[in-house]
Parts: C-alpha cells; sequence; structure tokens
C-alpha cells in the first residue's frame, strides 16, 4: 500500500461560527480509507457542499461530546437512513460516546435512536492507555483539559504513512507535547491571540510550547475572532475547504 495522506477541512470554526465557519469536520484520506475527526453540528452541510457523500464515511473520531464536535453524528444516521446506505459507520469517542449520541438522536429526532436500518451503528470507547484501530487508521488518545461531561481528548492518528495530531479542545496541559510530539501535522485550537480562559487555547501559549512539540507543521483551528483578525505572515489557519497533501 503506498503512503501519503491527504486532510480535508470541511468545518474548521468554533461553537459560535465566528468568521462563518462551519463547525469541527475533518477529513482524512489514504490510499486504506476516510476517516472523519469529529463531527459537529454542521458536519452534514459541510460534507455535502464540499462534495464528499456522508455514506462513504465509515469511521468517525470525535475529540469530545460537545455539540460542535459531535452533534452531526444523529444527521449521519440519520441521512443513512434515508439514503439506503448499507455501509456499517462507526463512531469512536470518549467514554460514554454511545449513551451521548443516542440521547442526541432522541432529543432531535424522537425515536431515531431504536429504528431498523440497512447498516449497522458501532461504538467504540478510546482507551488512553492504548492504541484504537480504525479501519486505515491507528489512533492513540490522551486526556486533556476541557470540560465536557466526559473525558476530552486530543488524538494522535497514524494513517497513510503520515502521523496528525488533533488538540480537540483544551487549555495547555502537558499531554499535548505527548500527543504532538514529531508529527506531520498538529492541528490545534487557537481560541484566542493571547486570552487566556478556562479549558481553552490561546494562540500565545501554544507558541510556547513549540518547541517542545516539535511537530513539523502546524494548523490552527476553532479560531475566535481576534485570532482570525490577524495579520501576520506564515501563520497557517484553516478554514472550511482547506485541503492539505502530506
Amino acid at each position: 500500500m503506498g503512503t501519503g495522506l491527504t486532510v480535508q477541512f470541511l468545518g474548521s470554526g468554533d461553537a459560535f461560527g465566528s468568521g462563518g465557519r462551519l463547525q469541527a469536520c475533518i477529513l482524512l484520506r489514504s490510499e486504506g480509507g476516510e476517516l472523519l475527526l469529529d463531527c459537529g453540528a454542521s458536519s452534514l452541510i459541510a460534507m455535502k457542499r464540499a462534495g464528499v457523500d456522508p455514506s462513504s464515511i465509515g469511521y468517525v473520531a470525535l475529540s469530545h461530546l460537545h455539540g460542535d464536535h459531535f452533534g452531526g453524528v444523529p444527521f449521519l444516521v440519520l441521512d443513512g437512513q434515508f439514503s439506503r446506505r448499507e455501509r456499517p459507520l462507526v463512531v469512536a469517542g470518549p467514554r460514554g460516546v454511545e449513551q451521548r449520541v443516542l440521547a442526541a438522536m432522541e432529543v432531535l429526532f424522537p425515536g431515531s435512536s431504536s429504528v431498523a436500518r440497512r447498516f449497522p451503528v458501532e461504538f467504540v470507547e478510546f482507551d488512553p492507555a492504548r492504541p484504537t484501530r480504525l479501519g486505515a487508521a491507528e489512533i492513540a488518545a490522551y486526556e486533556v483539559d476541557h470540560a465536557s461531561g466526559a473525558p476530552a481528548l486530543a488524538l494522535r492518528v497514524a494513517m497513510g504513512g503520515r502521523v496528525v495530531a488533533y488538540s480537540g479542545d483544551t487549555a495547555w496541559t502537558p499531554t499535548l507535547v505527548e500527543a504532538a510530539r514529531g508529527s506531520d501535522l498538529f492541528i490545534c485550537e487557537a481560541y484566542f491571540a493571547e486570552k487566556r480562559v478556562p479549558f481553552h487555547l490561546d494562540l500565545a501559549t501554544l507558541r510556547t510550547h513549540l518547541g517542545e512539540i516539535g511537530c513539523r507543521r502546524v494548523v490552527l483551528t476553532h479560531m475566535g475572532p481576534d485570532v482570525l483578525a490577524l495579520d501576520e505572515p506564515g501563520l497557517e489557519r484553516a478554514h472550511d475547504g482547506l485541503t492539505i497533501d502530506l
């Protein structure tokens, strides 16, 4: 099997749509298959806008259980039901992922969590003690600092001979060094430029730790208005539709 990985930002925004960006939804493609990193509430729109068939998505890896990161899963399942999908769907996430997704389905579409479908939906819980295999990807999970009613995770994805690290949402924590060290690409939130708030990372703090991380490339995501407004050469920021070949 050849090596190489394509990273496509279908949605790169925060919970509030800052800059008109859709919520977290990042598609990884290699010769071996596809993986969706996070599936925020607007993800079905993002996929269809980009010409991505939702039924082609076999694996979803969720960093944490906030609506802008997992709220699109009920819509993904419902779309599969009405498009006569047959391919199994595997949704992996923190402890409690199955219960949270099923509860969300019942709130949004009562009865949808138990209806008969042509395709199975399987839930997998990440275990920080050992990597998880999802199709062509091997994923290591690291607990981070973000209150979401369940453990929040940074994810390190080995796929197509490349390594992509993803912070999810978190304040600075040393586990980000473990998750992202030496990676080909570190996708990292930068909610504010300098302002420090609980449970989120600012760009100034991130910069003080990049030497420890030693990754090859950093792309910022989940940005608030002040980071989006920065006029700084060399600052790589995600936008909806950005595609990176590694």
